[in-house]
């Protein structure tokens, strides 16, 4: 079978195809054979300067495609079911993980991050880890869905506790979570304010709904938020970090919150703590999800509330070229890689 991995870390063209033998299942296992497999910017930093990352690796934490095999025990997957991966992985057996909140427990991890990932074609996962495949939707559409969706679902729902009538400022909203995000805040009955870089991104924050849509390359658009707000927005979203975190503390509304997943742009933001201890500010982190999480986003979306947002598809020969992609800030939305 043939895989993406990389066998140093580096640039882009690190990444080659690689053959391996086919996988067989154990107990409680099943072979998915993936159809389409997500990219996300995690891949990137894991692929680039993620510490102790062993190699080879095999990238990727997003697919979906077709149980080809089933191991012993297993009862609630057959063999030619159509399905999607929950991308995070936990002990299962901790306190945590019994009380439903996998993703804080302490050896919690993502799919090519913490082993290898999805970049091939064929997978060894444990059953409970594949949720049906949406009828309507693509192989494609299932790979572009459940990390963006887990993340931004937990950021909004459960971690930032959005509620009807709020308004909600996403930093670089035409990115893969930020696209999930403009769709759940408008679900959730908030005005959106989005910010993003080009024409057509910015167009693509409008179609999702979001009701203003801000040029963060112009000098001024930070006064367009107060004007919009008044005093700042209810709840920002920032995964970017350095580039903008002084913007989000500043742009929030005294009582508010500010919910990050990330930090694209640089992990050790200045922030002017007065800003954040006087106006009495909450700042929330937010890693991945719980199952239940990813449960609601599925049902959200098997009623057309939420949908993948593709930028475009490429064959998995291609991988390099995605993450160039990535790097250069020219998707908006979620890149899959086709195994078909």
């Amino acid at each position: 079978m043939r895989a993406v991995r990389f066998h140093r870390q580096g640039p882009p063209d690190v990444l080659q195809i690689d053959e391996l033998p086919s996988p067989e299942p154990g107990p409680g296992e099943v072979r998915l054979d993936i159809k389409a497999a997500g990219v996300n910017h995690l891949d990137i930093w894991v692929r680039r300067t993620l510490p102790r990352i062993p190699v080879p690796r095999i990238p990727g934490a997003d697919a979906a495609g077709v149980v080809g095999a089933v191991g012993e025990g297993v009862t609630d997957r057959q063999i030619g079911d159509r399905v999607l991966l929950n991308p995070g992985i936990s002990c299962g057996a901790c306190v945590r993980c019994v009380q439903g909140e996998a993703s804080l427990c302490s050896s919690y991890g993502i799919y090519g991050e913490s082993c290898d990932g999805t970049y091939v074609e064929q997978k060894i996962v444990p059953a409970s880890q594949c949720f049906p495949l949406p009828p309507q939707w693509s192989f494609a559409q299932g790979a572009a869905f459940p990390l963006v969706a887990l993340t931004a679902w937990r950021m909004l729902v459960v971690r930032g506790r959005v509620q009807p009538g709020e308004t909600i400022l996403i930093l670089g909203a035409a990115a893969g979570v930020g696209v999930l995000c403009i769709q759940i805040a408008k679900l959730a009955g908030l005005r959106v304010i989005a910010t993003a870089s080009t024409e057509a991104k910015r167009a693509l924050c409008e179609e999702l709904g979001a009701d203003h849509v801000l040029d963060y390359t112009q000098p001024g658009w930070q006064k367009e938020v107060r004007r919009l707000t008044g005093d700042g927005a209810d709840v920002c979203v920032d995964y970017v970090g350095e580039a903008t975190w002084r913007d989000s503390i500043r742009l929030t509304r005294p009582g508010g919150r500010i919910v990050t997943c990330g930090a694209t742009t640089g992990q050790d933001p200045s922030a002017d703590l007065s800003h954040i201890f006087f106006r009495q500010l909450s700042i929330l982190g937010s890693t991945m999800g719980s199952r239940a999480d990813l449960e609601a986003a599925l049902l959200a979306a098997s009623r057309g509330q939420l949908r993948p947002v593709i930028d475009r598809t490429l064959p998995l020969t291609e991988a390099a070229q995605a993450h160039q992609l990535i790097e250069d800030r020219a998707v908006a939305g979620k890149l899959v890689l086709s195994l078909e």
